[in-house]
């Protein structure tokens, strides 16, 4: 096995009182989707929220590529490839799609405030990349139809993959995605497994995914971390974790 991508140890959150991430570990290798399912308040979003930056954890390690990103802030975590949706799509709904993925990529146009101030050639050739990934991205996704559509008009699950959309084309190397099933008709979720497989595929994206539909986690995944109370309870692959005694007690129900 490869070198981890994304390294996790000890982690722990703790709210006042409240210890709601309790020593959860795991590695995530290159191009690898791994999911970590359990029980609302099992503390799951609190894991992505301490990886992605929106946490300050309280004690633990996280590591990419051997590097610390433990404590950064989501903008900084963002910057160095780990990237994030929501489960409540967060996209700016005012916008068209296309105004989407360009802000999205204002970070990564090397042109100065003054080439776009004086229109240098170098700014309208960042531009013309910029809007070519933009509809490179569209067409990827499906919906080269809505570019010019607010992203408030798309039906909720073409919302869903524009806000993947926006995540990779800034060429992340971790894309974590947040209950992406959440809202999605039964074919919605078939086509969310096949574009989940061509990403890691495709765009060497590791994909580290929350998600309570056991259909798409066992259908996708490589590798399932299950959490209850805050605390890993089992580690393996999706037929390890489906057999696991432990598990059915606590998460995927007893006969």
């Amino acid at each position: 096995m490869t070198q981890a991508l994304l390294e996790v140890e000890a982690l722990s959150m703790r709210f006042g009182g409240l210890l709601a991430v309790d020593a959860v570990g795991f590695a995530l290798q290159p191009r690898e989707v791994f999911a970590i399912i359990g029980p609302n308040g099992a503390g799951k979003t609190t894991v992505f929220n301490c990886i992605s930056g929106f946490y300050q954890p309280s004690s633990g390690r996280i590591a990419l590529a051997g590097a610390s990103i433990a404590g950064l802030g989501s903008h900084q975590v963002a910057r160095r490839g780990v990237v994030r949706t929501f489960q409540n799509v967060r996209l700016f709904k005012a916008m068209t799609a296309l105004e989407n993925l360009l802000v999205a990529q204002h970070r990564q146009m090397r042109a100065s405030f003054l080439a776009g101030l004086f229109n240098t050639p170098g700014y309208r050739r960042a531009e013309q990349q910029a809007l070519d990934n933009a509809l490179h991205w569209l067409d990827y996704m499906g919906l080269r139809a809505y570019a010019n559509r607010p992203a408030g008009n798309l039906p909720y699950g073409h919302q869903r993959r524009l806000e993947i959309a926006r995540c990779m084309i800034t060429r992340p190397q971790v894309l974590m995605l947040d209950e992406p099933a959440a809202g999605l008709n039964p074919q919605e979720k078939k086509d969310l497994q096949r574009m989940i497989d061509a990403l890691r595929r495709e765009h060497d994206v590791a994909v580290l995914l929350i998600e309570h539909d056991m259909g798409l986690v066992m259908g996708v995944s490589e590798r399932i971390l299950v959490m209850e109370y805050g605390k890993p309870i089992a580690t393996g692959t999706p037929e390890a974790i489906r057999r696991d005694e432990r598990v059915i007690k606590a998460y995927l129900g007893e006969a």
